[in-house]
């Protein structure tokens, strides 16, 4: 799977990844955060986009996780010790951030198996380094509903379920919502496309997930973007319906 063209999306907003797995730049004056890490291999696409914009890997000084699954993760460590950058995350994801060691998934992924989808995920994680992702080895954690003081100044949502430390990032001032895996537009197990929930072999909790929902949908914004899936331009609170109306896979 090729990797997406990097591109902005909003002011001081930018998206990096492939069709599988996104992740996000914030730019605020000379500086940089990095929502989430995607796949080791994304490091190549950072380092270019960033050269393309007359920017460098020194221009990031924090990198903040909605959670920290593998596939989120993959080239985090390595720009927490070039950069270098503090890493942020909930209180309650930072020994799997630590340790790589993830939490008991509510569901199996046996019942996805007779999807071409699932084999096309294992295909690009392994060519993108999924399967050796590092360890951060430091740390800063947060808990609560709280604004980080990092470029972009994002507002913490806490969303539970899929991990459980998991967040969303609000940016007020540019209207846009950060959901990472609180919610999806591309179901990455079965190819499914729409707003939807995460599927439950990934989920810590996947009724908890589901109750994280009602954070998601008070939070105005025109742009929702997501861990895994095309960028929404419609209300966090349709797409949450949407996600509602699928139900649990």
């Amino acid at each position: 799977m090729p990797e997406a063209e990097p591109t902005q999306l909003a002011p001081g907003v930018h998206r990096l990844g492939n069709e599988y797995v996104n992740c996000y730049l914030l730019e605020e004056g000379n500086e940089l955060t990095l929502v989430d890490g995607g796949f080791p291999a994304f490091r190549h696409q950072l380092e270019d986009y960033l050269q393309s914009r007359g920017r460098r890997t020194s221009d990031i000084t924090a990198v903040i996780l909605t959670h920290a699954h593998s596939d989120h993760v993959g080239m985090v460590e390595g720009v927490r010790r070039d950069a270098p950058a503090t890493v942020h995350v909930h209180a309650d994801d930072a020994e799997m951030a630590k340790t790589g060691k993830s939490h008991p998934r509510e569901g199996s992924i046996l019942p996805y198996l007779r999807y071409p989808a699932l084999y096309k995920l294992f295909l690009v994680a392994g060519k993108s380094g999924g399967a050796r992702t590092p360890d951060i080895e430091a740390v800063t954690t947060f808990d609560g509903e709280i604004d980080l003081d990092v470029p972009g100044r994002p507002r913490v949502i806490p969303t539970p379920g899929h991990s459980p430390g998991h967040v969303a990032f609000h940016l007020p001032e540019h209207g846009v919502l950060i959901a990472g895996d609180a919610l999806c537009t591309y179901n990455p197990l079965t190819g499914k496309r729409g707003p939807q929930l995460m599927p439950k072999a990934f989920a810590a909790d996947a009724r908890q997930a589901t109750a994280s929902l009602e954070a998601l949908e008070r939070i105005d914004a025109t742009l929702t973007l997501f861990g895994h899936g095309e960028p929404w331009t419609d209300s966090p609170k349709v797409a949450v319906e949407q996600a509602r109306e699928r139900g649990l896979t």
